[in-house]
């Protein structure tokens, strides 16, 4: 096992993950900051360089289980200062027993297809946030997306901010990037061409129907745009159809991660079996 006991180069290049996207990218690697989120990278198997360790006090069963994963997997075990940790950890209360240097992972669009029978897609269009992203990533596997895509220039989905708000979702869904509507209309026509109807489905608040009333029970790519700009004009035309939530009260609109989830709520409930789907289908 190795020791980082002082702020020498390695913690160094470690902390420049957490606050440079430029050295996150160059080197392909990010930090793992929470219990949940450390568990859900080894748990799937997720690619990790090191499991970093905190010096000093007992270890926790929890804890002990992570390293030992760590270990099984390849990964490096480097025993690291609880002062370095806290650093690392972001944390002003305790030093974390465990933090993971991962490798990033984006999902490869190009000869991708996914295989559920009626596959939600979600696409983030240019997110500012990292913390809305993140828990944007979050909703969709909680609703049992196939996957996100975020396209544009937009927030890293490896930022600790949006790492932290998956709370381990992030290991638990496929997240690519694309530039634009262009690869994921390229999966959409596979998609098609293998018989499974798919529609693009925008969200908008001047849409074209009430998304209550949009039948989302087939294929669907749901597209969440900006937090204040909405969706680019290239996925405006991208879209089959946009939909509307309707509001009340003082608010002028709701924030995307809020419109992404009330959209991926629906489809989901639309989906139940018994549920009735949209307005006036006679379904039961």
């Amino acid at each position: 096992m190795s020791r980082v006991l002082s702020r020498n180069a390695r913690f160094q290049q470690w902390q420049s993950y957490l606050t440079t996207r430029a050295k996150r990218t160059k080197a392909g690697l990010f930090v793992v900051q929470g219990v949940r989120p450390v568990s859900m990278a080894l748990g799937r198997a997720w690619p990790v360089e090191a499991v970093l360790v905190r010096s000093e006090g007992a270890l926790s069963t929890w804890a002990d289980d992570a390293v030992a994963q760590g270990r099984r997997s390849g990964a490096e075990i480097v025993s690291v200062a609880p002062d370095l940790m806290v650093e690392l950890g972001e944390r002003a209360d305790q030093p974390p027993e465990v933090l993971l240097v991962a490798r990033t992972r984006l999902l490869d669009l190009t000869d991708w297809t996914p295989d559920a029978p009626a596959p939600v897609i979600v696409v983030v269009d240019r997110p500012s946030s990292p913390g809305n992203l993140g828990t944007l990533i979050r909703s969709a596997d909680a609703f049992g997306a196939s996957a996100v895509v975020v396209t544009g220039h937009a927030a890293d989905p490896f930022d600790p901010v949006a790492v932290r708000a998956t709370t381990g979702s992030l290991f638990g869904i496929p997240v690519a990037a694309a530039a634009g509507p262009t690869d994921v209309l390229a999966v959409v026509e596979r998609l098609r061409a293998a018989g499974t109807e798919t529609t693009v489905v925008g969200t908008d608040e001047t849409g074209d129907r009430v998304i209550d009333e949009h039948d989302f029970r087939t294929g669907t790519v749901l597209v969440v745009g900006n937090e204040t700009r909405g969706m680019s004009a290239a996925w405006r035309e991208a879209c089959d159809v946009t939909v509307s939530i309707p509001i009340g009260g003082t608010a002028s609109s709701l924030g995307a991660p809020s419109a992404g989830a009330v959209g991926l709520y629906e489809i989901a409930r639309q989906r139940r079996p018994g549920r009735r789907s949209v307005v006036g289908d006679s379904s039961s």
